[in-house]
């Protein structure tokens, strides 16, 4: 027996605003939060617990944009300053917070850094690092939500040690590499995957590192197949996410390993989007009702990870 878990990178205008303005998805800023209130419904609709790794600033409620002291590079916060500041309700979100820790499912409310910190890019001193995750470990305090599970902007990962240091447990890694072949056979390699080869996205084995922190890698991203090849073969084979992550599922039913999947709100900007995952979150709580797999977040597999190291980890979030 497996194990299905969801990640969700909850960061709304933050994951954009190093975009320069005109490069940023504007339709999917404006739907972040009617995507989040969907997958909420979603989640408690199945009873499936994810872990939502928020922005610590969403925590907020009000900012001068200013974040003196913060070593972040020059302009980081610009977007929040006039003359053209980012609209308040995508860079504060207590109420969509206050939905998941008071809600009816045990959801696992984690970290997407302060402030959409690239981990791996160039600018990301150790120092900035550590600014970022104690940042957001304050602001989710103050919201009475304690932080163990951390996800790494854009897949960055990087300055791990800041992360043990600010007390985290777990951290999504990345997916498996199906091997280096170049952009075009990896586009033909996805589109296979996706229409004819009966080959599930890679169950992952969760593993401490050097730091004690448990590498929870990823499996597969629920929106990598979009566009017009989404719309061509959906319309002759169905949805090839829906199809690929129903394999995934059944082979975490069959096998031990985690089917990890993950998202972000901002994905879910339409109707479609909503079936897309209603499908998978229905085969998942099928297979589940069958006896056959369990449904954990990140903090539950890394609690039972670091239980078979033998090593103690604090209790869950409070609220």
């Amino acid at each position: 027996m497996g194990t299905v878990v969801v990640s969700v990178d909850a960061e709304l205008g933050w994951g954009f605003h190093d975009y320069p303005p005109e490069d940023r998805p504007t339709e999917r800023i404006e739907r972040a939060r009617w995507g989040w209130e969907r997958l909420v419904d979603l989640f408690e609709e199945f009873a499936v617990p994810a872990t939502w790794a928020v922005v610590g600033h969403l925590f907020e409620d009000s900012c001068n944009g200013a974040h003196v002291g913060h070593p972040s590079p020059p302009g980081w916060f610009a977007h929040e300053r006039e003359p053209d500041p980012m609209p308040e309700r995508f860079r504060f979100a207590p109420d969509l917070i206050r939905s998941l820790v008071d809600g009816p499912v045990p959801h696992d409310v984690g970290c997407h850094t302060y402030s959409h910190v690239l981990f791996g890019a160039d600018y990301a001193t150790p120092e900035l690092a550590d600014a970022e995750c104690r940042r957001a470990v304050e602001a989710a305090e103050a919201a009475g939500v304690s932080l163990h599970s951390f996800v790494f902007p854009r897949n960055r990962v990087g300055h791990r040690e800041a992360l043990a240091n600010a007390g985290f447990t777990s951290y999504r890694g990345t997916a498996p590499s199906p091997g280096v072949d170049g952009p075009v056979l990896g586009a033909a390699r996805k589109v296979a995957r996706a229409t004819v080869v009966e080959r599930p996205p890679p169950l992952v084995t969760p593993t401490v590192d050097e730091y004690g922190l448990v590498n929870v890698p990823a499996s597969m991203y629920l929106f990598e197949f979009e566009g017009v090849a989404r719309q061509v073969f959906s319309a002759t084979v169905g949805d090839p996410v829906v199809r690929q992550a129903r394999l995934g599922v059944d082979a975490a039913a069959s096998e031990d390993g985690v089917c990890h999947l993950w998202l972000h709100p901002n994905n879910v900007t339409e109707r479609r989007d909503v079936d897309r995952l209603r499908a998978i979150l229905e085969h998942v709580d099928r297979r589940r009702e069958d006896g056959d797999l369990t449904v954990e977040t990140m903090y539950d597999v890394a609690r039972q990870t670091l239980r078979a190291e033998s090593t103690p980890v604090a209790d869950g979030n409070t609220s």
